[in-house]
């Protein structure tokens, strides 16, 4: 495929990272399940509270209008405002050089050192556990130094944050105490387009506001293609009409019946205030996310492996017309317009060896795809080394397939957030024909960076790293035991020699200290 295709093309990430960010806490458990590393179920990670939990009067068999007020009522005790301060620093600003010092002095300006104001944020959050885990937006809490978490009856907390996840805008935070309110955890697979929600939380500091409305979409994608063509986040949104605002950010949308079906993550706006488009993260995913913070300290992310075209996707009259003659041309000779086109397969992923490229993906464990982000959806629910089967269509005959989940390093080990995911990169060994093309016999491509250690080095994706602290890197492998060793002598010192694909030679040196 031609490379002006990428403006248009909604091509999947082939990694998909999970990183900390300021303010972030491991939390360590001591469940038997937990320290065998075994996946425990959220139901018991989180307990919820039974005492204050009913359910709404509900039948779709009943005249309309829908009583909403006792789903308003069980979710608003639940529901917190969340107060993110970030505190002032020292920081040094370098001034313009004047006319003299470019002939008395360095030519270089001067330094100076200024304190900056802390910085303030507001949200919500929603305690789905009645010892105190409350769920909230990653953009709500990030960078934070201080949390104050107020509840509905004005008690007011500390918060601490337990883990953290970019990708899906989601954070786990934890306020000391038992038996809080909680809301029932409803399945957001059921809901359906048309039905009643309300979204719940503190639009504007006004704590404990309910708006009303309809499921106007499911599995939507926002803004999914970067500058590259490559997707940067997960994208699978519930879309409401119940008004959200700023400040609703990490409140809950429920359902009638007072369950829990999705975190408020959005609006939708180009007045930067409610014009009818609200989004919230579905609670299928939030369930997993949240379960893998608490649990392993990351997210435990799995992935096909592959590169890919939504069929799906809206062709505009100013998109590049090659890029629509092709996806044209396929739509017809495949006969079907949804479903993932596969355009490349990385080796050692979780299909290598099974799909080819040019076959069209059009289910998912039973599900059809009828657009990118229901693929994304299914998969943010996964692990690796979960299962899944693949409908296929190739030369327009279908195939099934049943595949074994990798993660972005290519393999199904599940991980805790201590290893090189600290690094906030992926790593997968240079392929054949890269090392032909640069005459290399060995390397380790980053092959994703996202808010770590490396990305703060200023190493950027399609870095090949040679060696480190001067052992051959051929496999990841060889790269997690270079950093145990580090981490074990106290060195906490990781010095890569390297060069990107243009041939450009760089050495850097990765502090592994805490912050």
């Amino acid at each position: 495929m031609k490379q002006t295709t990428k403006n248009i093309l909604i091509v999947a990430a082939i990694v998909l990272l999970s990183s900390g960010v300021g303010g972030y806490t491991a939390y360590k458990l001591s469940s038997k399940n937990m320290s065998e590393g075994s996946p425990v179920a959220f139901d018991e990670l989180f307990q919820q509270n039974n005492n204050n939990m009913h359910y709404a009067a509900f039948s779709s068999s009943e005249a309309q209008p829908v009583d909403l007020t006792q789903a308003a009522e069980t979710s608003v005790h639940a529901v917190v405002h969340i107060r993110a301060t970030q505190l002032g620093r020292v920081e040094t600003v370098q001034s313009m050089p004047d006319f003299f010092d470019y002939f008395f002095g360095d030519g270089r300006g001067q330094q100076r050192q200024i304190q900056t104001q802390p910085k303030v944020g507001f949200g919500s959050g929603v305690i789905i556990s009645k010892d105190g885990y409350i769920v909230t937006n990653n953009h709500v809490v990030e960078d934070a130094d201080e949390i104050t978490v107020k509840l509905n009856d004005d008690r007011q907390m500390k918060g601490r944050i337990i883990g953290t996840d970019p990708d899906s805008d989601l954070a786990l935070l934890k306020i000391e105490g038992d038996d809080f309110p909680t809301i029932p955890i409803g399945d957001s697979d059921l809901l359906k387009v048309g039905e009643w929600v309300l979204a719940v939380g503190n639009p504007f500091n006004l704590n404990s506001t309910v708006t009303a409305g309809i499921v106007s979409a499911k599995a939507r994608g926002i803004n999914t293609r970067s500058a590259d063509g490559e997707s940067v986040n997960l994208q699978s949104f519930i879309q409401t009409d119940a008004a959200i605002n700023s400040g609703n950010s990490g409140g809950a949308l429920v359902n009638a019946k007072g369950e829990l079906v999705g975190i408020n993550a959005m609006l939708y706006s180009p007045t930067g205030a409610y014009t009818g488009y609200g989004f919230a993260i579905p609670t299928n995913i939030m369930k997993k996310v949240v379960a893998d913070l608490k649990q392993y300290g990351t997210v435990q992310r799995a992935m096909l492996g592959i590169q890919y075209v939504d069929l799906n996707i809206d062709l505009q009259p100013s998109d590049d017309v090659e890029a629509v003659k092709e996806i044209k041309n396929k739509r017809e000779e495949a006969g079907v317009t949804e479903g993932i086109w596969v355009r490349n397969i990385v080796d050692g992923s979780s299909v290598a060896g099974m799909l080819k490229v040019d076959d069209i993906i059009t289910k998912i464990n039973g599900r059809k795809i009828h657009r990118s982000t229901d693929l994304t959806e299914e998969l943010a629910k996964l692990r690796p080394g979960d299962k899944v089967k693949l409908t296929v269509l190739r030369d327009k005959d279908e195939k099934e397939f049943t595949v074994t989940l990798k993660n972005a390093q290519g393999n199904t080990k599940l991980v805790k957030n201590a290893g090189i995911e600290m690094l906030g990169a992926a790593f997968q060994p240079i392929d054949r024909q890269l090392k032909e093309e640069l005459h290399l016999s060995y390397g380790l491509q980053v092959t994703g960076v996202n808010r770590g250690k490396m990305e703060e080095q200023g190493i950027k994706k399609g870095f090949i790293i040679l060696k480190v602290n001067n052992v051959p890197m051929k496999t990841v492998d060889d790269l997690e035991e270079v950093f145990k060793a580090a981490r074990q002598t106290q060195e906490l010192v990781l010095f890569i020699t390297g060069m990107y694909p243009s041939g450009k030679r760089y050495n850097y040196a990765v502090s592994l200290a805490d912050e």
